[in-house]
């Protein structure tokens, strides 16, 4: 790797970091520059999937104020979101990458419908609970553990754009303030994405000097993600998890 490569690399880790911080879909700058270096497309994922791991740490600290209260919600999601991984990178190294090509866009493209439509969702949801005189789960229940956990086992195997995916769907089944269901998220990206490295760990080849590059990119990524992200209201942080979305999906479609 030269030095104007390695440069590109650490700085595809600092806006991967910041962006899966704010939304998520990082992986979808860091994973192509991996490529443009000459990283192996298997190599490049599983580099780039232990690379961003101090970057969602980081963007988790970052909204350590946002979990407060949290502790019981974040154990039980992220429960779901470690087995999630475990599968996904099972699937990683026994199906080819093609098996995902199709439905991913599919997938990010119903989460944004979900993200869209997520207030009037929840509205109603709401509405339908008070004359059933029902409060629903606090922490989204079976359903919201079901859904992180397949969209963990996706993470696990890729990653792209799961974190509009885990706030599409804490949306819509938690009735609670976008930035802490985004702190929320954070905690989940890290979960996964540091289960499936340990994983990968064992099993898989890493190019240890990618891996430093994003590393401490995504770090410094995470901690200014967090500062950006905070401050942004809520129908202006949702309409940055749709434009990310929308440039994940036409992405993912030129590259099949």
């Amino acid at each position: 790797m030269t030095v104007w490569e390695a440069v590109a690399v650490c700085a595809a880790g600092i806006a991967a970091g910041g962006i899966n911080t704010i939304v998520g879909s990082g992986t979808l700058i860091t994973f192509p520059v991996l490529l443009a270096v000459g990283l192996p497309p298997v190599t490049a994922n599983v580099s780039n999937t232990l690379g961003l791991v101090p970057g969602s740490l980081s963007g988790a600290i970052g909204y350590r104020r946002e979990l407060r209260g949290q502790g019981r919600r974040v154990l039980r999601l992220g429960t779901a979101a470690l087995l999630g991984a475990l599968a996904g990178a099972l699937l990683l190294l026994t199906l080819p990458s093609s098996a995902f090509d199709m439905i991913v866009p599919v997938l990010i493209g119903l989460a944004l419908v979900l993200v869209v439509l997520q207030p009037r969702l929840s509205a109603a949801l709401r509405r339908r609970r008070e004359r059933d005189n029902s409060t629903g789960h606090p922490h989204g229940g079976l359903p919201l553990q079901g859904g992180i956990l397949l969209a963990s086992a996706y993470g696990g195997y890729f990653g792209a754009a799961q974190g509009v995916i885990y706030l599409a769907l804490m949306g819509l089944l938690i009735n609670d303030d976008l930035q802490r269901i985004n702190a929320v998220k954070n905690v989940l990206g890290a979960v996964v994405n540091g289960t499936a490295a340990v994983f990968f760990l064992f099993v898989a080849d890493f190019d240890w000097t990618a891996v430093l590059l994003i590393a401490v990119g995504s770090a410094a990524g995470g901690q200014l993600g967090a500062r950006i992200g905070r401050k942004l209201a809520p129908g202006v942080l949702r309409g940055v998890i749709v434009a990310v979305g929308l440039v994940a999906i036409v992405q993912l479609v030129l590259r099949q």
